[in-house]
């Protein structure tokens, strides 16, 4: 696992979330849609925001938290899917990729502070 393909992998997601977000919001869906729009995104942004981490606990740092923005975009994912906002091809899609970035940042974590 590379991080250069995390930080790809994460941008992919924010672009879908992005998407999803524009959809919901011409369904008239606003509360989700901007909770799904901020923590999808935010994975993405503190993943690259470890990049220039100033030292390995505040990469560990950055990383933990793209994993919790991980674990609550899954969240409302699950929520969205299950209020029929989106269907389950979509929510099986996100979700399939939010599963794979949170093993990619448990891993990279895992290995960080090993290396501490």
């Amino acid at each position: 696992m590379s991080e250069s393909k995390l930080r790809d992998l994460s941008m992919n997601f924010s672009v879908q979330i992005i998407n999803l977000v524009k959809d919901l919001r011409e369904k008239r869906e606003s509360v989700i849609s901007n909770q799904i729009g901020r923590s999808g995104t935010s994975i993405g942004a503190n993943i690259y925001e470890a990049n220039y981490a100033q030292g390995k606990k505040d990469f560990i740092s950055k990383l933990e938290i793209a994993l919790k923005e991980a674990s609550e975009t899954g969240y409302w994912l699950e929520l969205l899917y299950r209020t029929e906002y989106i269907d389950q091809i979509t929510f099986k899609e996100l979700s399939d990729q939010c599963s794979a970035i949170r093993v990619m940042l448990i891993a990279l974590c895992r290995t960080a502070k090993q290396n501490t």
